[in-house]
């Protein structure tokens, strides 16, 4: 059912206060709830509740939730938590009154999450440029030069080996055959987990003949419990069904090799994660997924603000993806960028406009006043970094593709939402600041009667 409104009483309560009694209307939170608009995301994610059935939690309160989850860098229990026990929290999510449990469960996060998509998620990034403008923070002529770049979103994942994923498999064959009422003629859960301690201890000391040895030890053992299942599961349709995905992960990780060539599982609980290699020497090789980001070039009054930002499956080609990550800008901001400065990973590109197009490295069609822009391309890493280290995209919780995409762009809502919230401190510091100097002159003014 469409989710419900939120009831406001003009009458006061006389055994609780409101919210704004209690709190500073001065706080940088306060401030971001009374700047953002409401109503336009409550247009945009109605539409997406069923007519039928109990009211569904208010807009507001997810999107704030959200909004402060990765502002903070917290998880879906921490920010429930910190919810109950911060006033500005509850104020911010739409709260008249101060509460002392959470109204609503907190997997509902989780169910919202899968009812949404990125195109009404993107429209939190535009209402966070759009307060950025309102407020100061950003000007106009900010957002004609970005600069995008690429980073890789980590997925949560063991580091994956062929003899982990293989006993893993065993491990959750067993549990599904088990569910479901099948009993296998072993396990081989004792000595799969044998087996794959002494590869590993082999690997490691390099005795590689011996470690083949168990990892075809293991590969024979999954092939066993494969074929009895397939055997004892022949001829029953719902049985069948419920086993068909599981079977075919196992039997893909099974088949594919250490050198394979092409798409290969990683992670059983998150099959979609891909192997990234972004030439760190510290790091060769990340799993998860490639996003990537665009930036205002030149610092705006408030910060370099996120323009767009997008999760990118299949490892593709830097250069392949300029053209659609520049649409994302055009679309996001309502303005075409006039110049764009990406590093040398993104030679022979596909934008449709080369010539506002400037790489690192490049000597050709330069003035000085482009060189000085394309120096301040190597400030997206800051703004990359700060995204990992204080908004979740260092490490992505969340399942399947569509969880990708989610997370992404919740990473560069939280970015702009802390930079706005720096904003409004600043602004306030600049008042109390000029209010003293006022107090201060007139005081003088008093005891100087010459003056």
């Amino acid at each position: 059912m469409k989710p419900r409104k939120p009831e406001r009483s003009e009458a006061e309560d006389l055994f609780r206060a409101r919210l704004q009694n209690i709190i500073d209307l001065k706080h940088p939170l306060v401030r971001l709830a009374q700047e953002t608009d409401w109503g336009f995301f409550e247009a945009a994610i109605e539409p997406l509740y069923a007519e039928r059935g109990r009211p569904g939690v208010p807009v507001r309160f997810m999107v704030g939730l959200h909004i402060l989850k990765h502002t903070f860098n917290l998880s879906d229990e921490e920010v429930c938590e910190r919810w109950v026990e911060n006033p500005y929290f509850q104020y911010f999510t739409g709260e008249e009154y101060f509460c002392h449990e959470l109204p609503h469960d907190r997997s509902s996060m989780t169910r919202w999450r899968a009812r949404v998509s990125e195109q009404e998620l993107a429209r939190l990034l535009q209402e966070s440029l759009r307060i950025a403008h309102k407020s100061g923070a950003l000007r106009l002529k900010d957002l004609r030069q970005v600069t995008v770049d690429t980073t890789v979103q980590p997925k949560a994942i063991t580091f994956p080996t062929d003899g982990k994923l293989l006993y893993r498999a065993m491990v959750r064959l067993g549990k599904l055959a088990r569910r479901c009422g099948i009993r296998l003629r072993q396990s081989y859960l004792r000595v799969g987990k044998l087996a794959l301690m002494k590869s590993q201890r082999y690997a490691h000391a390099k005795q590689f003949r011996r470690h083949r040895r168990e990892m075809k030890f293991l590969r024979t053992r999954l092939g066993r419990m494969i074929r009895d299942i397939d055997r004892k599961t022949a001829g029953d349709v719902s049985l069948e069904g419920a086993l068909r995905n599981e079977l075919a992960l196992a039997r893909r990780v099974r088949a594919q090799q250490q050198r394979q060539v092409g798409p290969k599982v990683y992670s059983l609980h998150a099959p979609e994660v891909e192997c990234i290699g972004k030439g760190k020497p510290h790091k060769p090789y990340e799993f998860g997924c490639k996003v990537a980001v665009a930036t205002t070039n030149a610092r705006a009054p408030g910060g370099q603000f996120v323009t767009y930002i997008g999760a990118l499956h299949g490892n593709p080609y830097d250069g392949h993806t300029l053209k659609d990550t520049l649409v994302g800008v055009t679309a996001i901001t309502g303005l075409e960028p006039e110049r764009t400065f990406v590093d040398k990973g993104y030679r022979g590109h596909d934008y449709d406009h080369p010539s506002r197009v400037f790489r690192s490295g490049q000597k050709r069609g330069l003035t000085p006043r482009i060189k000085r822009s394309l120096r301040r391309r190597s400030a997206i890493e800051p703004v990359i970094g700060h995204m990992k280290e204080d908004g979740r995209l260092g490490r992505n919780f969340l399942s399947s593709r569509h969880g990708d995409r989610l997370n992404a762009i919740l990473c560069g809502i939280g970015q702009n939402v802390r930079l706005l919230l720096r904003w409004f401190a600043l602004l306030l510091c600049f008042f109390l600041r000029w209010l003293y100097e006022a107090v201060l002159s007139d005081r003088s003014a008093r005891l100087d009667p010459q003056s």
